[in-house]
Formats: C-alpha cells, sequence, structure tokens
C-alpha cells in the first residue's frame, strides 16, 4: 500500500475526526488513559503496571506530584551525546562573547571584501549556540518520551512553565542560555512556588537578554558597560500582562513604567555564576507607585518586592488557575474549577504542588466530557513514548523537523505569550495528513505495541485489523483515538 493511502486510511478510522476527537470510551482503560496523557505523556506497559500495584489511577496521579517534585530537586539526567546545552553559566558566556566577536571579525573581512581585499571565506562559522540550543530542543523530546529518564509530570511541568515564560531561541542573545534556562529555572522550579519560579525568570539571561531588561537603565544614566540607553517597558509589560496579572488585571500604562523603573539595573552578569547582578549606577532612584503600592528606593530588593507582589497578586492566582484548567482539563473549563484552583494558589501561597493536587482531585479533571486534543508536541512525544522512545538519531531528527512544519518548533515560538493548546488552534485536515505521515514514517519496522489496543475503541481495532501487518503500529499512532488525551 502506498503511503498516501495508508495515511488516509489513518483518517479514516473511526470517522470524522472533529466528531471522533470528543469521543469518550467507558472502558476501565480509559482514566489509565486520561490521567497519563495529561499528566504525561500517555501510557506505556511499566505504567500500566504501577497503576495495579499502587491501587488505582487516582492514587497513582496524585502520588505523580510528590515524585515530580522529588525530580525536579535533583539534576537531570542528561544523555552523552547531549555535551553543550547544560554547561555552567560562567562556561557558556566565554564561548558566546568569543562567538560575537567571530562573527563581528567576519563582517569587517566581508566588507574588506567588497573593497577589493581578501574574504572570510575560509572562516570557521561559530556553531556554539547553535548546537546548544538544538541539543536543548532534543533534550526536551528525549525527556518527555522516556519515563525511565524523567519523571513523565516533571517533564509536562516543565513544558506547562516554559510555554508560560516563554523565551525565543531565534533571537541571538537567548540561544545559547535557553536550555540553562529550561533546566536551571523551569525544570527545577516546575513545582515549587510560582513567586521563586517567577523570581528566577526574571534573573535569567534567557529571560534578561529575551525581553531586553538588560538594555533598560534609568533615564539619563548609563548601562552597566557604559553604553547609554534608557527605560525599556518590554519585560515589566510581559511580567504584568502574561506573567502575572493578564491583560485585565487592573493595571495601567502607568504601572508599566513604573514597574519598569523599579527593575532598572538588572542585568546579565558574564563573570558571576548566577549570570545576574543589580548595577546600581542604572538604577533609577526615585519613588514608584506601582498597582497602588509605594516603593522607594531599596536597590536590588525593590525589584524582588515588587515580583513578589505581582505573584501574590489575586489576578495572578485567577490567570495561572485558568492557564492550568485549560493545559490539563479542557479548553473551556468550568468558572467553579478555575474558583477552586485560585483558591488553593491563593491559600498555599503559590505551592505548586498544593495547586495540582487540588486539580487531580477535582471531579473535572476525571470526567469524560472535558475533553483535549493533543498539541504536535503531545503528539509527537506520545507517539516516541509508545515505541519506547528515541531510538536512534534518526528518529530525534524525524520529530524535531515534524515539530517545524507542524508550527510548534520547540522553543520556537517568537512572541512572549507561548503556544496556544487548544483544538481549535491545531485542529486540521492538512495537520492531520502531516501526523499520519509523521506516525508512518517513525513507525517503520516498529513491531506492533500491543499494549496500546487496551486504549483504542472497537472500532479502531477493527479498522486497523484490515490493514498489512507492517502498517497497524503507524495506524495506532495516526488514529483519532491516539490524537486525544
Amino acid at each position: 500500500m502506498q503511503l498516501l493511502s495508508i495515511m488516509r486510511a489513518a483518517l479514516l478510522v473511526g470517522g470524522a475526526m472533529a466528531c471522533s476527537v470528543h469521543a469518550q470510551t467507558s472502558a476501565p482503560s480509559e482514566p489509565i488513559w486520561r490521567a497519563s496523557s495529561r499528566l504525561g505523556y500517555g501510557p506505556n506497559p511499566t505504567l500500566v503496571a504501577d497503576v495495579s500495584r499502587i491501587g488505582g489511577v487516582r492514587a497513582w496521579a496524585l502520588q505523580q506530584v510528590d515524585a515530580a517534585y522529588r525530580a525536579s530537586q535533583q539534576p537531570a539526567a542528561i544523555p552523552a551525546q547531549f555535551t553543550r546545552f547544560h554547561q555552567p553559566l560562567a562556561q557558556i558566556f566565554p564561548v558566546f562573547e568569543a562567538e560575537r566577536q567571530a562573527r563581528k571579525a567576519g563582517q569587517e573581512k566581508l566588507q574588506k571584501k567588497d573593497d577589493g581585499e581578501p574574504g572570510a571565506g575560509n572562516m570557521e562559522t561559530p556553531v556554539f549556540s547553535r548546537d546548544a540550543a538544538r541539543e536543548a530542543a532534543a533534550w526536551r523530546v528525549t525527556a518527555c518520551s522516556s519515563p525511565a529518564l524523567e519523571n513523565p509530570l516533571l517533564a509536562r511541568m516543565t513544558e506547562f512553565w516554559f510555554n508560560h515564560l516563554n523565551v525565543f531561541s531565534g533571537k541571538g542573545p537567548v540561544r545559547p542560555f535557553v536550555g540553562h534556562y529550561e533546566l536551571n529555572v523551569i525544570r527545577a522550579n516546575a513545582l515549587g512556588k510560582f513567586e521563586d519560579l517567577l523570581q528566577a525568570s526574571a534573573k535569567h539571561p534567557a529571560m534578561l537578554f529575551y525581553l531586553d531588561q538588560v538594555q533598560s537603565v534609568a533615564d539619563g544614566s548609563t548601562g552597566p558597560l557604559g553604553q547609554a540607553h534608557g527605560l525599556n517597558e518590554n519585560y515589566a509589560r510581559e511580567l504584568m500582562e502574561l506573567h502575572t496579572l493578564g491583560v485585565n488585571g487592573g493595571y495601567s500604562q502607568s504601572d508599566v513604567r513604573e514597574l519598569a523603573r523599579i527593575l532598572t539595573g538588572w542585568t546579565v552578569a558574564p563573570r558571576q555564576a548566577s549570570g545576574f547582578r543589580f548595577a546600581q549606577q542604572s538604577h533609577d532612584t526615585g519613588d514608584k507607585r506601582l498597582l497602588g503600592t509605594i516603593f522607594h528606593n531599596q536597590g536590588l530588593k525593590e525589584g524582588e518586592d515588587a515580583i513578589r507582589m505581582l505573584a501574590r497578586h489575586p489576578a495572578t492566582a485567577q490567570r495561572i488557575a485558568n492557564r492550568l484548567a485549560t493545559f490539563f482539563v479542557s479548553d473551556k473549563p468550568s468558572p467553579a474549577l478555575i474558583e477552586r484552583l485560585a483558591g488553593s494558589f491563593t491559600a498555599s501561597h503559590g505551592d505548586m504542588r498544593v495547586v495540582m493536587r487540588t486539580l487531580i482531585e477535582s471531579d473535572a479533571f476525571w470526567q469524560a466530557d472535558q475533553t483535549l486534543f493533543k498539541t504536535p508536541f503531545d503528539f509527537a512525544c506520545s507517539a516516541l513514548l509508545a515505541l519506547g522512545g528515541p531510538h536512534q538519531r534518526r528518529d530525534m531528527a524525524l520529530t524535531l523537523n515534524f515539530l517545524n512544519n507542524a508550527g510548534q518548533p520547540v522553543q520556537g515560538w517568537q512572541t512572549p505569550d507561548g503556544y496556544k493548546t487548544d483544538a481549535a488552534t491545531w485542529l486540521s485536515p492538512e495537520a492531520l495528513t502531516r501526523r499520519a505521515d509523521f506516525a508512518m514514517t517513525l513507525a517503520k519496522q516498529v513491531p506492533e505495541p500491543e499494549f496500546l489496543n487496551a486504549f483504542l475503541s472497537t472500532a479502531t481495532r477493527q479498522r486497523i485489523g484490515q490493514e498489512p501487518t507492517p502498517s497497524r503500529t503507524g495506524l495506532m499512532l495516526a488514529s483519532p483515538d491516539f490524537m486525544r488525551k
């Protein structure tokens, strides 16, 4: 059977996708599928055995919260082939600066070539930043599809928070630092206090460069290296609009400017282990009024107090609750669920272990009518997981290329709002055809994952059973049943 025919067969399994994505089974395996696909990237034989041993899927789900937190407090298990992206900042900065100088020299040589002098044809192109960003993306895909390497809920929470506190690896100064940010800010704080995560993000070179905070100094002052700059409001605006309060969170343009003034002097420190320093000479020492609160000149503490205030604001609790509910429960979660999560967030001072237990204990999390459709990243991770993880370099290259073509490249969203996760964004005939193509290619010469049959509908199993054996694995992954979570 030609590949095109196989893809068409995959898309016909179970009928029209728009309808079948909402069809839920009442089989005992359904709660396992739901929990494992939302608190991770799907089931595998080991997980199914663990659910039985622990005493049921709900007990297993709650147990994952503490397991994920413990894992987050340990260094990530990095495969030997990844050697660049997780280096200490003190080692990344010198290489990054050397690359910048090499590029500058290359540009000068090219200019001389235009004047008739020898050019830079033999000059080696700097590759550290490029390779570090690629490794970081490959690590994300490896971690989400390898439960023995990374706790599934920790991988899922890392995805959630990276998307919420997004940085774009395509921005040159961000590129070499994105992997360090992912491991040491997002992963390390994924199930801790939200305000700790927010403070760590604000001080990391990836975020400082991404939203131009390194350029923001008090009006009339100079930057830490003597360069002339002025007040830059980019980070202050996104900190309130996206990271905390939300667009309707009750702040004004005046508050954006005041917060930007509070954060002047926050910049990178190439020679310090943290990569961050507070430059007093660049700080606005005047009084500021943010959301009705007066901030006097207290240097670094002034900014830390402002971020803490935003992290604990009631509007922030509502925003985080809404984002968690749409990520883990439904594209259109009930107001009651959002209120319950917001209450848990406020009462625990943003303790994500408490909030996640509240989410898992809610009836909404387990209700069949609370549906979710896999994003391309979900689909890629779950397909790799079902086949036992990436087995060779070909699998990784194929997956990253699929994500690029599907519109969700890892670390590749340019604006700070992060990827959308709803079905309306990702569910289309063209997208489904691309998924089927990826599934059939990935599954070539891979034995049928028989454990998946327990999670497929009778109609799907019967339809796949009519196809030749070599096609069945790919058809499982391309089926409508597999697209839901």
